[in-house]
């Protein structure tokens, strides 16, 4: 591990990169990372390559199990839903045939031509713009991460501010609490900026080379977004079945509290499956990117061979990780539920959706790095997990540190090409007529909802993938530095100097 590879008395050694010749070839035929040594001396690393067999598979088949009983439910109780919904607007579109020509209502008919359109252009404007985003993070890396990092504290300032003129007293001092603890953050992890610095160029160096891995993370969001819509068409019949009030629309039946807690968990263990798998594919692209550079493009074989090991040998392990958080998701959501009906008391409500809440960001905070091995080697989740243990004890809080200072990057970004998009949106909305049959006030703020919306979310779609391969980056860096140093020489010594920067006297 790190604390081996970087240890001073097995210091770091350029002639030793001759010891891993075999190491690229495992990546050649799309495998996970093969590390071994040609002779039998103490080597840093470990053979990584698991066997080429299914890992967790009952879980793989309890997520099928899942959605097929979705789409079963959905199919058998959905249709009146369905019919109602079709009827209802065949017979607003009646009514508004038959209308007077001169009625007031006519006046108030909605044209959503201007908000399509807007929404269309604004979405080949984000892909554009997050495109040379990435170059940009890849040119001026550091100066971007000092610039997230002072973009937070002038928020926590703006808001303590905010507090004290319209909040009172305590919320300004709450507000006041975060902004120092802010300055507090930003001095002490200012010396590990350098580091950061290097995994953010790296990571974005990955995902350039394999710019297909993107195509990949846009396709399974829209697949997430046609899941969200079947599981509510599910969740509809269900409840027209079941929920049932008195023509008043009072004395309501209590719901059912078991088969509320299975569809939470379907909806969410499904969404937590399909974003996992988008981050074990971009760690398996950056592995091969990191071991066999040759075997980078933009549908290369290493993009298609970590999205085939992710949906066959791997996928029982993202669906073992994904239940666990889609579990405490579905717990959180029932309290809240059960809050709303008044089943259970504000504060039991608050003190348990709290305590899940740290849970669940905890968990998900362990699977982002349990996954980088399960797309790396082939790990079981369990084994994956062992092995992030192991990682945080070598790299201690250089990891989180580096992983939360691009965090904040990205989020910037995201924010600052939404903020783009929805100004070109207010300017389409003034020189065009797009916008000519929209009915209320303001539509240049509607317009720049639109784009806001269609900017920050394609935007955080790249992001989320550059992410992935910034983690997977601080994963690799730990363990192969020796490949890194021979495959991509520049953008090693960037990282070496970042750390020994931070580390005197590791290399």
């Amino acid at each position: 591990m790190f604390s081996q590879t970087l240890d001073k008395d097995k210091g770091y050694d350029n002639s030793r990169n001759n010891n891993y010749g075999n190491t690229t070839a495992a990546y050649a035929d799309a495998e996970p990372v093969v590390v071994s040594a040609d002779n039998g001396e103490s080597n840093p690393f470990l053979v990584k390559k698991q066997p080429t067999r299914c890992r967790d598979p009952l879980f793989a088949v309890l997520f099928l199990v899942n959605v097929a009983a979705i789409v079963g439910v959905t199919i058998k109780y959905s249709g009146d839903v369905i019919k109602s919904f079709t009827s209802a607007v065949d017979a607003d579109a009646n009514a508004d045939a038959n209308a007077d020509a001169n009625a007031d209502a006519n006046a108030e008919e909605v044209d959503y031509t201007g908000i399509i359109y807007t929404a269309i252009a604004t979405a080949a404007i984000a892909s554009g713009l997050s495109a040379v985003t990435m170059q940009v993070m890849i040119c001026i890396p550091g100066i971007l991460i000092k610039a997230a990092l002072f973009f937070n504290i002038i928020l926590s300032g703006v808001v303590a501010a905010l507090g004290f003129l319209y909040g009172g007293v305590i919320a300004g001092c709450i507000g006041l609490l975060f902004f120092a603890l802010m300055l507090c953050y930003a001095r002490a992890v200012w010396s590990r900026i350098p580091f950061a610095t290097a995994n953010l160029k790296t990571g974005c160096a990955a995902i350039r080379a394999n710019c297909g891995v993107t195509i990949i993370a846009y396709l399974i969001t829209a697949v997430a977004f046609a899941w969200a819509v079947l599981w509510s068409l599910c969740m509809a019949g269900v409840q027209d079945k079941l929920y049932k009030c008195d023509e008043n629309g009072e004395n309501c039946t209590n719901p059912n509290y078991g088969l509320l807690f299975l569809l939470f968990v379907s909806f969410f263990f499904t969404h937590q499956v399909l974003q996992n798998c988008v981050h074990v594919t971009v760690a398996g692209v950056t592995g091969t990117w990191w071991f066999n550079p040759k075997e980078s493009g933009f549908c290369s074989g290493s993009v298609i061979g970590a999205l085939g090991r992710t949906l066959t040998t791997s996928f029982g392990s993202i669906c073992f990780g994904s239940l666990l958080v889609a579990i405490i998701q579905a717990v959180r959501q029932l309290a809240e539920t059960a809050r709303q009906n008044d089943d259970v008391g504000q504060l039991i409500a608050c003190c348990v959706d709290c305590i899940l809440s740290c849970l669940q960001s905890i968990l998900e905070y362990f699977n982002k790095w349990a996954f980088v091995y399960v797309g790396l080697y082939g790990y079981g989740y369990c084994e994956a997990g062992k092995n992030v243990i192991q990682l945080f004890k070598d790299r201690g809080w250089e990891a989180i540190i580096a992983d939360d200072l691009v965090g904040m990057v990205l989020f910037m970004v995201s924010l600052i090409v939404g903020l783009v998009t929805g100004g070109i949106a207010m300017l389409f909305e003034t020189n065009t007529d797009w916008f000519d049959g929209w009915p209320y006030d303001h539509a240049e703020w509607v317009a720049f909802a639109v784009g806001f919306v269609v900017g920050l979310v394609l935007c955080s779609i790249l992001m989320s993938v550059i992410a992935s391969s910034v983690n997977s980056t601080i994963v690799l860096f730990a363990e192969g530095p020796a490949e890194f140093e021979k495959n991509h020489p520049e953008l090693s010594a960037e990282m070496r100097e970042a750390w020994q920067s931070a580390h005197p006297g590791c290399f």
